[in-house]
């Protein structure tokens, strides 16, 4: 599986961004798709996260500002964030778990794209 994010950019702080992101290569596998992002010198960490049935996971300190919905078909996802304010800025990547077997998940990122908020 292969993931190409794009959207991000330089925003001032209250402004919005949407973020988008295409999955290729094995798309039938993929049970889930999503957003991590990587601030400086901290951890990834996981954003949002949407799975092939419409379930829909969000990190606490993101809830009410970013929504993460998918395209018409089951190989984009999009991730909508408002309210922008310096401490999201990040390198966001796009994820994509997919079934590898039986209880078995392998987990992709992409290379991420660059998210700065201005105060």
């Amino acid at each position: 599986v292969q993931l190409q994010a794009s959207g991000g950019g330089l925003v001032q702080a209250g402004g919005s961004l949407r973020l988008s992101c295409a999955a290729s290569g094995s798309i039938s596998s993929i049970h889930a798709l999503g957003w991590y992002r990587q601030a400086p010198e901290k951890e990834r960490e996981p954003v949002a996260l949407i799975t092939r049935g419409g379930s829909i996971q969000y990190a606490d300190s993101v809830k009410g500002r970013f929504t993460v919905s998918r395209g018409d078909a089951w190989n984009t996802v999009f991730l909508d964030i408002d309210s922008l304010n310096p401490e999201d800025t990040a390198v966001y990547s796009c994820y994509a778990g997919a079934v590898a077997g039986v209880g078995v998940v392998d987990d992709y990122w992409g290379q991420g794209t660059l998210v700065t908020v201005s105060s």
